[in-house]
């Protein structure tokens, strides 16, 4: 198991001298620790480089006329902006790896005997939330675990209960209706079919393998039952459904507590509204699908955040053989600490793959 990722030299950005670098990256780590714009007097007592605060003034002047740099108000101090936080991102953040405790402290959260996958996951995001301070989000996508059995229990009238049981041990449970008339002996015959089939398949392999066979005729259903079976199988999504997941945010109250401004916290709760819709999920899928490591989208360069002041890392969790198996990741206000919250997320999504995988 690997301990998170290796401590990054700084790399001089494209179009800064060393000069301009050093201040833009004083600028933001008093940022990210504070909150507060620094002024060039501040800046000359901390750099401890024969600069004036007058030719630091002018740096800051030329940082800002690049749109690295604002001023918040009307004084001297300065804060980045979205594409200065990127180009130190980029460039000149400096990350460390976990120590042996910690890596060892995340294995025993996330291994505890006889818990459930639910459970599992629940536990990752409270411990990405406590160890970076924001916001840690965990999605499992739906559909794509091995399924071990699958049954119907009847409710009465014409609907009943389909649960499934995964290889992982995580159920789901669905209501379906039944046509009338059907027997009680069709939930079984239904479920019979279905068990027969379970071996080795995930839900979309399933889902293939028993609309083939009803297609073909080459079942020994009846009708009957197999528009129980049909609709056991469709209830779980069967036009691509299995893209959803569960998703899983711990710490949000984290986001609100340095939040000033009426317009700033309706943006936030809005993001809340949309961190529950499927099409949300499905994104942050995206996102981490096309990505080999951490990620780190500032701002709006996610699309899910514009107005928020919020920034994301993002890790996909991959099994043994490179199957993306979930995605973790921590939310917070841009200026969240990158240097400690990317090797905290890089190392759990590799845990947390090798768990799942």
């Amino acid at each position: 198991m690997k301990r998170g990722l290796r401590p990054a030299k700084p790399v001089l950005p494209p179009g800064l001298d060393s000069r301009s670098a050093t201040i833009l990256r004083e600028i933001v780590e008093e940022y990210v620790a504070s909150g507060e714009p620094v002024g060039s007097r501040t800046l000359s007592r901390r750099l401890g480089l024969p600069l004036s605060p007058a030719t630091i003034r002018n740096v800051m002047a030329s940082l800002t006329e690049a749109g690295l740099l604002f001023s918040p108000h009307t004084s001297a101090g300065r804060l980045p902006t979205e594409a200065g936080l990127r180009l130190f991102v980029d460039g000149l953040l400096q990350f460390g790896s976990l120590s042996e405790e910690e890596c060892r402290a995340i294995g025993q959260s996330l291994e505890a005997r006889g818990r459930s996958l639910q459970d599992t996951l629940t536990e990752a995001s409270s411990l990405l939330s406590g160890m970076s301070d924001a916001a840690g989000l965990v999605i499992a996508p739906k559909g794509e675990g091995g399924v071990k059995h699958i049954e119907f229990v009847a409710l009465g009238g014409n609907r009943a209960l389909v649960v499934l049981v995964g290889t992982d041990g995580h159920v789901e449970n669905r209501v379906i209706e039944t046509p009338i008339g059907m027997p009680p002996s069709a939930l079984v015959e239904a479920a019979n079919y279905l068990n027969a089939h379970t071996i080795g398949a995930t839900l979309p392999d399933l889902r293939e393998r028993v609309g083939a066979d009803i297609a073909e005729n080459r079942s020994a259903l009846d009708q009957l039952t197999a528009d129980v079976v049909e609709s056991g199988l469709a209830i779980w999504g069967g036009g691509g459904d299995e893209r959803g997941g569960t998703l899983i945010i711990r710490g949000q109250g984290k986001l609100l507590s340095d939040v000033d401004g009426q317009e700033r916290l309706l943006a936030i709760q809005a993001l809340f509204d949309r961190l529950e819709r499927q099409e949300t999920m499905l994104r942050l899928l995206e996102l981490a699908e096309h990505s080999e490591g951490v990620r780190i989208f500032i701002g709006a360069e996610s699309g899910l955040f514009g107005g928020t002041g919020m920034s994301m890392v993002v890790a996909p969790a991959r099994n043994e053989a490179n199957r993306i198996v979930g995605a973790i990741g921590v939310i917070g206000p841009t200026r969240i600490n990158y240097g400690r919250i990317v090797p905290v997320v890089d190392y759990t999504a590799r845990f947390l793959g090798e768990m799942l995988g």
